[in-house]
């Protein structure tokens, strides 16, 4: 982005109304202000890891780990999830960089620290390629061979293949899905050195409950996306009905997989009644959104209730195991 000189702010005032233009101005001089302070450079590069999603896969990691038959050693655990943590900010890190254009034009992300100019691209390039080659090697011989393969598949899958897809086909997000699935699967293979049943429902769980999630995000911000040039099924063809029925659809699998637990002694009752009431409730809230009234207030209702699902969901896991 380029610095916009007082010289050249005369000729801009016919536009100053737009956002884009009031944006970077504002920005720029606060990029100019700021990208000398050490706490600010600190802020700007975590901001680029996305420290909140980065905390919730260090959780379903974890949760992987603490479901796992075998009790791994400390070192281990600290080490897996530390890794972990470093791959899944090595892919926000380069997917902000591949999206840094399509960012720029969404006031949800126009914010971030490559559209708003306070991070060089060629610093938070390197910065993420210095993450993902710090973690999968730390995973594959620190913690084993399988979670070091399969956080590179996370990696490659999100950065490679999810990012670029996401401009040409809604789905993208069935691929995205299966890298934001691998954390917990991560964990198990760390402790036991193997892909179990158990294992594998945690990646379908996860998997699963990220579809509702994100389509209700499409729901609410399909204008936006829809400026970025990104595709979701929202902005296609009779897309926003389609969208709600997979909402619904998608959440009936995952509430039925969800319960696969319980015959397989990884959970006890405790867990099946906070599965069946919490996953009644979600689901029923999603066919709320089947009736023609129902609005971008429900998405947004649906979202955070997604949210809430899971985290009762896995918290019931790790309590009743």
């Amino acid at each position: 982005m380029q610095l916009v000189e007082r010289s050249e702010t005369v000729e801009l005032t016919a536009v100053q109304d737009s956002w884009p233009v009031n944006f970077a101005i504002t920005e720029c001089k606060r990029s100019r202000d700021s990208s000398t302070n050490p706490l600010s450079v600190f802020i700007n590069f975590t901001e680029l890891t996305k420290p909140r999603i980065t905390t919730l896969v260090i959780f379903t990691t974890a949760t992987g780990l603490w479901l796992a038959p075998v009790r791994p050693q400390a070192y281990t655990v600290f080490l897996t999830l530390i890794g972990t943590a470093l791959v899944v900010a090595a892919a926000n890190v380069l997917n902000m960089y591949l999206e840094r254009d399509t960012d720029a034009l969404m006031p949800r992300t126009m914010y971030r620290p490559l559209p708003s100019g306070r991070i060089h691209p060629k610093l938070a390039l390197v910065f993420g390629l210095l993450l993902a080659a710090t973690s999968v090697p730390l995973l594959a011989f620190a913690v084993g061979r399988l979670p070091g393969l399969l956080a590179a598949i996370a990696l490659v899958s999100y950065v490679l293949i999810y990012t670029p897809m996401k401009r040409y086909t809604p789905a993208a997000l069935l691929v995205g899905s299966v890298a934001g699935a691998i954390p917990p699967l991560i964990g198990w293979a760390a402790a036991t050195g193997s892909l179990d049943l158990p294992g594998i429902l945690l990646f379908a769980v996860l998997y699963l409950w990220q579809v509702p999630h994100f389509l209700a995000i499409s729901l609410v911000r399909s204008k936006e996306f829809a400026r970025a040039g990104l595709q979701v099924q929202a902005n296609q063809p009779d897309g926003q009905r389609k969208t709600r029925r997979n909402i619904v659809w998608y959440t009936a699998m995952l509430v039925a997989v969800s319960l696969l637990f319980v015959p397989l002694s990884i959970a006890g009752v405790g867990y099946l009644a906070a599965a069946l009431i919490s996953g009644a409730l979600f689901l029923w809230y999603g066919l709320r959104g089947l009736r023609p009234e129902s609005g971008s207030r429900w998405a947004r209702t649906e979202f955070l209730a997604s949210l809430a699902y899971i985290t009762i969901l896995l918290a019931g896991l790790v309590v009743d195991h």
